[in-house]
């Protein structure tokens, strides 16, 4: 198969701040990158050559997308499996609709995990309120309740601390179809970013450590502060889902980490992720080059990290009080700034993010969220006088 060469267009499916990152990649390669989705003036579009604002439903639309690119991605997960058949009919589509079609629904990818032997959060699958009393019977309490499909950053969730809890539980998913989790005691939370080539060639990002905040992530620091033998066990484990999977392209694994050592996969997403943002400015090649590199058929780039790296989410609610004060956060020499390109900060919603680069995983720490609340004290005085 010959290789998609610079110059070419490269079409994304969606058009978020992971496509927007994307496609600046892209672009610095010599690549034009369209993006299509039901917006317009998104983070993806501001920077891309063309922009396409059509439902997903609209498979017309879709395919005239497709037949103007060499080759299709995501840049997000509930894009339909019909509209990615869609466009496979007329450009690559990869990774292929089909792991889409896995890792978009818990129910298939959980099965997916556990009849591939990989250790996965043990869990049963609700379709309706007996079935979550007898889930619950099984796995006992505390246990989580997530929706099918469409969750993310902790929507369509409820943690059941007791059994009496479950017709609540039920009535708050929309009474939907469903996965109960076993609730996990982990230690720390752990991704890791892969690759995979066209030619079966592998890539990886290492362990990535992650904080969350009411289910949104908060803090990625890489490497993660974890053993040598989990680094090796997360990287490995990351390399079997991709080739069972098939994937061509960027996947990322996410884990938990129990207190003694032993990793449970939580959730597979099938793209670029936000713990893997810091790759764009501590690694040789950014885990969105390495998906144009993928999508492309070129050979994967080196993963090499610069240095030790920190990155922290910046939410909608750091413009509460005012403007954040962006000379404030440019004076820390060794923070980069992203921005998204949105127009509304609302709490929770991902606006940007800062990393921080240091010789040492705790000093990037200590820079970046120094960083971050520079920004909102500035504010807040900002308001006060």
């Amino acid at each position: 198969m010959k290789p998609i060469l610079p110059g070419s267009a490269i079409g994304v499916l969606g058009s978020g701040q992971l496509g927007r990152m994307f496609a600046i990649a892209a672009r610095r390669m010599g690549y034009r990158v369209h993006t299509f989705s039901p917006d317009s003036d998104t983070p993806t579009g501001q920077v891309s050559d063309l922009e396409v604002a059509a439902p997903y439903s609209d498979l017309d639309a879709v395919r005239r997308f497709a037949r103007g690119v060499q080759a299709v991605t995501f840049e997000f997960e509930n894009v339909p499996a019909e509209t990615a058949a869609a466009a496979a009919e007329c450009a690559p589509v990869r990774p292929a609709g089909s792991v889409l079609h896995t890792t978009q629904q818990r129910i298939r990818e959980k099965t997916f995990l556990q009849s591939a032997g990989l250790p996965v959060t043990p869990f049963r699958v609700v379709r309706s309120l007996e079935q979550l009393d007898t889930g619950l019977q099984e796995l006992d309490t505390p246990a989580v309740l997530k929706t099918a499909d469409f969750g993310y950053d902790g929507k369509g969730q409820f943690r059941i601390g007791a059994a009496s809890q479950a017709g609540e539980a039920w009535k708050s998913i929309g009474e939907r179809e469903a996965v109960l989790e076993a609730f996990v005691k982990f230690e720390k939370e752990v991704s890791v970013v892969a690759a995979r080539g066209v030619d079966g060639s592998f890539a990886h990002y290492g362990a990535i450590e992650n904080e969350h905040r009411h289910h949104i992530l908060d803090l990625s620091i890489s490497p993660a502060r974890v053993s040598s033998r989990v680094r090796r066990d997360a990287e490995e484990l990351a390399r079997v889902v991709l080739e069972k999977l098939d994937v061509v392209g960027v996947l990322c694994v996410e884990f938990f980490l129990t207190a003694s050592g032993e990793l449970m996969i939580n959730e597979l997403a099938p793209r670029p992720h936000n713990s893997g943002h810091l790759t764009f400015d501590a690694c040789v090649t950014s885990q969105f080059e390495q998906q144009l590199r993928a999508v492309c058929g070129l050979p994967l780039g080196s993963t090499d990290q610069h240095c030790p790296s920190a990155m922290a989410n910046l939410l909608g609610d750091v413009w509460a009080v005012g403007e954040p004060d962006w000379v404030t956060a440019a004076r820390h020499g060794h923070v980069k700034i992203h921005l998204y390109g949105k127009m509304d900060p609302r709490p929770g919603r991902k606006m940007g993010h800062l990393t921080a680069l240091a010789p040492t995983v705790e000093e990037a720490v200590r820079s970046v969220i120094s960083a971050r609340d520079a920004l909102a004290r500035r504010a807040t005085a900002d308001t006060i006088s």
